[in-house]
């Protein structure tokens, strides 16, 4: 199922993919010189707008979790770019211990587990999923919503070394973003854990990534002759906010009318008859929590209690102290009616699939990523990497070429990310 997108295919983004297209071998070039210097995250999964006139990220999650969402016909895909992955960090390993986020009861996110661990098995591990929940005191069978079934067991440290019952993995991977903090159980390790634990959420800030997305967003526009707007969205930092104290309400609303007044000026520019708009997030965190939509400064001065409330905490109940101010992209895909963004998913250095997110009750101005959304898997007809490069830029899977291009730009500045705020090489 192909979204309908319901901007005519005129203007700047028709222009961009076109150009895409015609520079394919020059881009993929560029891509392989990136990653002779940069080492890529295990996976990650990138959510784009489509805006009509602009494509970009808006978030990038290096722990990502909808495996069951993507189109079953991908699974080579996936199980060759595992076993890329896999050589880098640990060639020699026959074991991998796979750590899933302590929801036991969310069977969709059960789901997305037992579809990770499948693939991981068809890449030649043996592989086992252990829980650091204190729910879980002895091997716990769990169904997902459709019917599937995992085991999850309780994870035992000895020494230096995470183990399950009878079973010493070669490496840990991490399907947990360590939202609330990394446990001691995992400091210290000498196995291989992947992603590394700066990759979570308690040192992790979507600023610095986007910090980085700014660098390599700039040097892709470059090559390609092209204006970085149109794939990189502005954004602003605003440290030390606390919103049910009311503190730092003003820094915030100075970063809204800024932002506001660079995304106008763009609009001017391009001719666009769209009301710019930016979104508040946590600067840490996932799960669709701490989002607004702003699209006036005074809407962040004075909130209701019901707003502050909704703004101040985050996932495992976390305060929120540190926000990103994002430019808004809108997003003129839909299905059935449906607003729609995709979600482009990556192993190593390759994208293997994606889906569209979909959701009835929200408007092309809001966060999707929301209770009541829905997923659709993408409509590859080919890889997304082999694009028929003498058709029309917006032909499947032209459109979903240029996605994956973009998700690949998020990708490496979040290799860049890991790799300067890595506390081994400040040490070093």
């Amino acid at each position: 199922m192909v979204p309908h997108l319901t901007t005519a295919l005129t203007g700047t983004l028709l222009t961009l993919e076109k150009r895409m297209l015609e520079s394919m071998p020059q881009i993929e070039h560029w891509f392989r010189t990136q990653w002779l210097e940069h080492s890529p995250p295990f996976y990650a999964s990138v959510d784009l707008r489509n805006a009509g006139f602009k494509l970009a990220p808006v978030d990038t999650n290096l722990f990502p979790g909808g495996f069951n969402n993507l189109n079953p016909a991908f699974l080579p895909l996936c199980v060759q770019a595992t076993m890329s992955a896999i050589e880098k960090v640990c060639p020699e390993a026959r074991r991998l211990l796979l750590i899933p986020e302590n929801h036991t009861r969310n069977t969709f996110y059960l789901r997305n587990v037992a579809a990770l661990a499948n693939i991981l098995r068809h890449a030649g591990l043996e592989v086992r999923i252990g829980s650091l929940s204190p729910e879980i005191t002895a091997p716990t069978p769990l169904e997902t919503h459709d019917g599937h079934s995992i085991l999850l067991e309780p994870v035992q440290r000895k020494g230096n070394r995470l183990l399950l019952e009878g079973f010493d993995s070669c490496a840990v991977l991490l399907n947990n973003d360590l939202s609330a903090g990394v446990p001691d159980m995992l400091q210290g390790l000498e196995q291989n854990v992947i992603p590394p634990l700066h990759a979570g959420w308690a040192t992790r800030r979507k600023s610095q990534h986007f910090a980085a997305y700014n660098r390599v967003a700039a040097e892709f526009a470059q090559i390609l002759g092209i204006d970085e707007w149109l794939i990189n969205p502005y954004f602003e930092a605003c440290g030390d906010i606390d919103f049910q104290a009311r503190t730092g309400e003003d820094c915030l609303a100075k970063k809204v009318e800024l932002l506001l007044s660079k995304i106008r000026a763009k609009y001017a520019e391009y001719g666009i008859d769209q009301e710019p708009f930016v979104i508040v997030k946590a600067d840490a965190g996932t799960y669709g929590m701490g989002i607004m939509t702003v699209k006036n400064p005074d809407e962040v001065r004075g909130l209701n209690r019901k707003q502050r409330n909704k703004m101040s905490v985050v996932k495992e109940g976390l305060q929120v102290s540190e926000v990103i101010i994002q430019e808004g992209v809108y997003t003129f895909e839909s299905i059935d009616e449906a607003i729609a963004e995709p979600v482009v998913y990556m192993i190593d250095r390759y994208v293997v699939g994606g889906f569209y997110r979909v959701h009835t009750e929200r408007g092309i101005d809001q966060n999707l990523n929301a209770p009541g959304m829905q997923f659709i898997p993408l409509a590859f007809e080919a890889p997304c990497s082999t694009p028929d490069c003498t058709g029309a830029p917006d032909d499947v899977p032209n459109r979903f070429y240029a996605y994956g291009v973009v998700a690949r730009l998020a990708l490496l500045a979040a290799a860049i990310e890991l790799q300067e705020n890595d506390p081994q090489r400040e040490s070093d």
